[in-house]
């Protein structure tokens, strides 16, 4: 829980911020309203800053600065020692299974990549938090953040930018993969060949240039704006926004649902089943359409693969497996029996090392891109079991932890270990051997391997059927589903305290009432009408 020099208290405790109020039978509706209104600023007047999130953030920014700089200097001193093709040995290899090595290593680089990117988006994500609760166009606390932006065409939180960093993030995974070649020193015998594991130059440069240019986008766009929180918690950033006036909870929608938000909110009884999240918010429907799509193009690209082949074997353009795909050849790891096609590309020309780069953004790209609109429907799920949390024995806890975000929701944790996991498959089925001699590109051989292309289909297959699944499920039960939209969040929370409980709180006629409270509550009655507090002396609404 939040320490307390990180809690903005100002008029009373939060158990006492929202009182019920006895209305008179010749009260009007429009008073009602008013008297809403009128509290408002004095429902949420205190809310977790997360110093702690920003802490942990800002350590990860520091870090993801340090292994830029390494990265940079490391190709620096390779281009200048080797040349613009140069790579820099690391080690000898004696005995050692050199593609085993190899591709460990690349899966660590893959998840130093994916700690950097996290870190340096979950501050860019906040900032554009910011910058659209300012515009007064945030709706949901989480939002696809490079799909998503502020006005302003030099914003750094606007179009232009957040394009820019989509850019970078493929080209950082992209670079990841080509980083860590094989190098061979050829004695002037021509006898003898020594082998070693090294980094090439130029793609590491590359790396290290795309991760700092995203830290500097991120740092941009947090100076542009003021964050009221950094807290992961919708509960923290719905407190902030209603205590500064950017959020005003609407009267009698105490039991509407985010799915009523566009539809007139007037009384009504608990529903006895919550709609998905396909149907809150609209964006999680373009992220499972898109996860399919994927798919569907992985399964493509195994299939021409098999087709050119089977088709072309005396092609001049591609070097070819002698072993067929059969299920004594398909293994989940390359091996030499595996069936792929190859084609070489020289290393002797630069153009040939854009080309390269053109080839694996082209292939990686929808990839990178899909696992991180992943991220919408991970963290939507998320917010809606905390809030659904508000019935159970221990209650809701406003303030999150982002560690106790990831490792503490399962589906948070699944996308976590899959980010790698697929960037690692996608290596396996998309192979560039950088071969050097004597620390100088040599060429460039780019294999396609069916049989690993067909288990990332698969391993894809499987990611989109359990996200596909999870976004369809419909909560059961009374309690309003919220989604993490902001507005709906303001009007189902009358009383803010730092543990929470949702129930019925006050009989009525012929309206009763339910909201929130620092202790618990009995359940909602099924059979009764909810328009929230006082509402239950009104004429009932036609």
């Amino acid at each position: 829980m939040a320490d307390s020099s990180e809690l903005t208290e100002e008029n009373s405790h939060p158990s006492s911020l929202l009182t019920s109020n006895t209305l008179s039978g010749h009260q009007s509706f429009d008073s009602i309203i008013s008297d809403a209104k009128s509290t408002a600023d004095t429902t949420a007047d205190f809310y977790y800053h997360g110093l702690t999130s920003r802490r942990y953030a800002l350590v990860g920014v520091a870090c993801s600065i340090i292994f830029s700089c390494l990265f940079i200097i490391a190709g620096v001193i390779t281009f200048a020692n080797h040349g613009i093709l140069g790579v820099t040995r690391l080690f000898n290899l004696v005995n050692v299974d050199k593609g085993a090595l190899q591709g460990i290593l690349t899966l660590i680089l893959d998840l130093i990549v994916m700690l950097c990117t996290e870190s340096i988006g979950f501050v860019h994500g906040v900032s554009l938090r910011a910058a659209l609760a300012s515009e007064s166009r945030l709706r949901f606390n989480t939002n696809l953040r490079l799909l998503t932006a502020a006005r302003g065409w030099y914003n750094p939180n606007g179009a232009l930018f957040n394009g820019i960093a989509a850019v970078l993030l493929i080209i950082s995974y992209s670079s990841a993969s080509v980083v860590v070649c094989l190098d061979q020193n050829n004695w002037e015998t021509f006898q003898t060949v020594d082998e070693g594991i090294a980094i090439a130059g130029i793609p590491l440069l590359i790396l290290g240039v795309a991760l700092l240019l995203q830290v500097i986008i991120a740092l941009s766009g947090m100076r542009a704006v003021k964050a009221l929180t950094w807290s992961s918690s919708p509960f923290d950033l719905t407190a902030a926004l209603v205590h500064h006036a950017q959020l005003t909870p609407n009267t009698f929608r105490c039991m509407r649902r985010v799915s009523d938000i566009d539809t007139y909110g007037g009384p009504a009884k608990p529903p006895e089943t919550q709609p998905s999240a396909w149907h809150a918010h609209p964006s999680i429907r373009k992220v499972v359409i898109s996860l399919w799509v994927i798919v569907a193009a992985c399964a493509g690209w195994a299939v021409l693969v098999m087709y050119v082949w089977d088709r072309f074997p005396t092609s001049s353009l591609f070097e070819f497996s002698t072993y067929p795909l059969t299920l004594q050849t398909w293994s989940f790891f390359r091996s030499a029996r595996s069936n792929a096609i190859v084609y070489l590309m020289p290393g002797s020309d630069l153009e040939v090392g854009i080309l390269l780069y053109i080839n694996i953004v082209f292939l990686q790209g929808p990839l990178t891109l899909g696992l991180h609109c992943s991220e919408l429907i991970a963290n939507v799920i998320r917010d809606e079991r905390q809030w659904r949390c508000a019935t159970r024995s221990k209650g809701l806890r406003v303030a999150m932890n982002p560690l106790e975000s990831i490792f503490n929701h399962p589906i948070c944790l699944i996308l976590f270990i899959a980010k790698p996991f697929l960037h690692w498959m996608f290596g396996l089925s998309f192979g560039i051997y950088i071969s050097a001699a004597n620390e100088t590109l040599d060429f460039i051989p780019i294999a396609m391997y069916t049989a690993q292309i067909w288990n990332l289909c698969i391993a894809l297959f499987i990611f989109a059927c359990f996200f596909t699944f999870v976004a369809l499920r419909r909560p059961s039960g009374p309690q309003p589903a919220a989604y993490g939209h902001l507005q709906t969040l303001a009007d189902l929370v009358d009383e803010w305290s730092p543990v929470m409980w949702w129930g019925h709180k006050e009989d009525g006629i012929p309206y009763c009432h339910a909201g929130t409270s620092d202790h618990p509550l009995p359940d909602v009655k099924l059979d009764c009408i909810y328009a929230g507090s006082g509402a239950g002396s009104l004429v009932p609404l036609s």
